[in-house]
């Protein structure tokens, strides 16, 4: 395996199982559309990818009933949904490992910056992180290889070899893959084998430990 100098991780599905507070906040804005979703694992769909670009996909909403929707939806997740989710068992250790070895550790996620934030100082992972890039709430960087590109420049990283992007969903994959950079995909979070496959992950793993064991 490449000597990656810089790790990128997504957030939803990949550091935090955030199930309960994203299809709570889903279910919020889809009341105001008169939509009731009796059972919220079906909009699990919701975790990974930006979320105007969902709310089109699989309720037909127009660009701007989307980004209404998404408006709705921040009135639940800004003060409680955000805080609806659990860190994946190992993740902590791992992050704080890397933290303290000589690779550089970067959270790119489609989340707003502000609640990706909020969600590291509720579990104390700040100083794990070199830099977080997220989406803006203006939607003007919300698609992933927006983000990446972000992280890249903010950095100034010019070799794609040093760079590892890890996810759970196809859209880390892309997103790595328009720069060359390779992605683990794992397979614990949102995402299956056969969507990361088809992406094009260059690894795919079960666990956490097996991130570290791959890494160190």
């Amino acid at each position: 395996m490449k000597n990656y100098k810089y790790i990128f991780f997504d957030l939803d599905g990949t550091i935090t199982d955030p199930g309960e507070g994203i299809t709570n906040s889903v279910a919020h804005s889809l009341k105001y559309y008169g939509i009731e979703v009796a059972d919220k694992r079906e909009l699990y769909t919701f975790i990974g990818p930006p979320l105007y670009a969902s709310y089109m996909k699989y309720y037909g909403f127009s660009r701007d009933e989307a980004h209404r929707a998404v408006e709705r939806y921040r009135e639940y997740y800004a003060d409680k949904g955000v805080f609806e989710c659990t860190l994946y068992p190992g993740i902590e250790r791992l992050l704080r490992r890397l933290a303290e070895s000589d690779k550089r550790v970067v959270l790119a996620t489609s989340k707003p910056e502000i609640f990706a934030n909020k969600i590291l100082r509720h579990f104390g992972l700040e100083p794990c992180f070199d830099l977080v890039a997220g989406a803006t709430l203006d939607s003007s960087r919300v698609e992933k290889s927006d983000v990446i590109k972000y992280a890249l420049d903010s950095l100034g990283i010019t070799c794609a070899d040093e760079v590892l992007m890890i996810g759970d969903r196809e859209h880390d994959v892309l997103g790595a893959a328009a720069f060359n950079i390779d992605a683990l995909g794992v397979t614990f979070g949102y995402g299956s084998r056969a969507e990361l496959e088809a992406a094009g992950a260059k690894y795919i793993l079960e666990g956490v430990e097996d991130i570290e064991n791959l890494l160190f």
